[in-house]
């Protein structure tokens, strides 16, 4: 059969403007994404601090309070995600896959309190090294992580890291080095705060260990289920939400006695709370859409803006040397660990580990 020359031409043509369309969309929604996760983890790093210093002449809100708060906001999303996604808009299938996947498979939910355990100590850390540290000076030391999350991939995985990625996590280590050495020109009020300086670095240290060693966990379990990312972010946050209650109730009773649950929460506290809850969807949709690479473009940006706001509108934070100096190491260290390097040979990628 002779197909004519016209048709043909045609249908090239709109086959060739579909795919156009297709990779339009796909560009637009790589950068969207990315845009979204800079504003997203810039605001929250600089709300949370905000929120955590400012003096209204009210009560401060309770950091466990709003970590409870977070997780059931983040519940209430991935179950809207479920019942679009797998419940089909259909109540039925909707509890039937809550019932078959959650209630019916009560081992499965259980080994899920371990990595919640640990992101809700990890969200309480959060929040006390905001209270101590500058907003600069946090996110550089929190890409830390990056640094427990390969060391407990290699331990517990036993993923191989290339040459590549063990230069960038010495890269990493020595800029974080860098930004936490004191000039020379210390005033009183600074040396004052050097205390609350120390418990904020420990906590940060100690929120890198517990993210590093519950995402490698939350990845190995992941890996050994069909279940969806959305239903297992409803098991994590159910047992967060219980974990983060423990200490608002242990250490916070008389405070919420005498001034409620939501003592001290404003518009400022609200913010931190979303922002805190869709963060993982954030990624999420970073990890579909956009790559590595893009993704520690993201996290640089999100440092440099940082420090900008951080210096201009807060006016808790004086760079020094050092600081300018480990921060562009620690920047080249995110761009390099990601970095994906191609073979010569069959043109695939050296995979390295995933930082959840």
């Amino acid at each position: 059969m002779r197909v004519c020359p016209k048709k043909w031409c045609a249908q090239s043509f709109w086959a060739n403007s579909a795919q156009k369309r297709v990779n339009i969309v796909q560009f637009n929604l790589k950068y969207v994404s990315l845009g979204i996760l800079i504003l997203q983890t810039t605001s929250l790093v600089l709300t949370m601090r905000y929120s955590r210093t400012v003096d209204d002449g009210g009560p401060k809100y309770i950091s466990a309070t709003a970590v409870v708060m977070a997780e059931l906001l983040k519940i209430t999303a991935c179950l809207i995600l479920v019942f679009r996604g797998e419940g089909g808009m259909n109540c039925s299938n909707f509890l039937a896959v809550l019932n078959n996947e959650i209630l019916q498979k009560p081992w499965d939910t259980l080994k899920l309190a371990v990595p919640s355990g640990l992101y809700t100590i990890q969200n309480n850390l959060l929040f006390l090294a905001l209270s101590n540290l500058d907003a600069a000076t946090y996110q550089v030391t929190y890409q830390l992580k990056i640094l427990t999350t390969a060391m407990f991939s290699v331990i517990l995985l036993g993923k191989q890291l290339n040459g590549t990625k063990w230069i960038s996590l010495v890269l990493l280590m020595f800029g974080v080095a860098l930004v936490q050495m004191p000039s020379g020109t210390q005033t009183k009020e600074k040396e004052l705060t050097a205390s609350g300086q120390f418990i904020g670095l420990m906590a940060v240290l100690s929120a890198c260990f517990s993210s590093g060693f519950a995402g490698v966990y939350f990845e190995r379990i992941l890996k050994g289920t069909k279940q969806s990312i959305w239903l297992r972010n409803i098991q994590l946050a159910f047992f967060g939400m219980i974990f983060g209650l423990v200490p608002a109730f242990w250490y916070d009773t008389p405070a919420i006695r005498e001034n409620g649950f939501f003592q001290g929460y404003n518009k400022f506290t609200w913010v931190v709370i979303i922002l805190q809850a869709l963060g993982g969807l954030v990624i999420a949709a970073v990890i579909k859409y956009a790559d590595n690479i893009l993704k520690g473009f993201a996290t640089s940006l999100s440092i440099i803006l940082s420090t900008v706001v951080s210096y201009y509108l807060l006016n808790d934070f004086q760079p020094t040397s050092f600081f300018f100096m480990g921060a562009a190491f620690v920047m080249a260290a995110t761009f390099l660990y990601g970095y994906e390097w191609k073979t010569k040979d069959a043109g695939t990628t050296a995979q390295g580990t995933r930082v959840v």
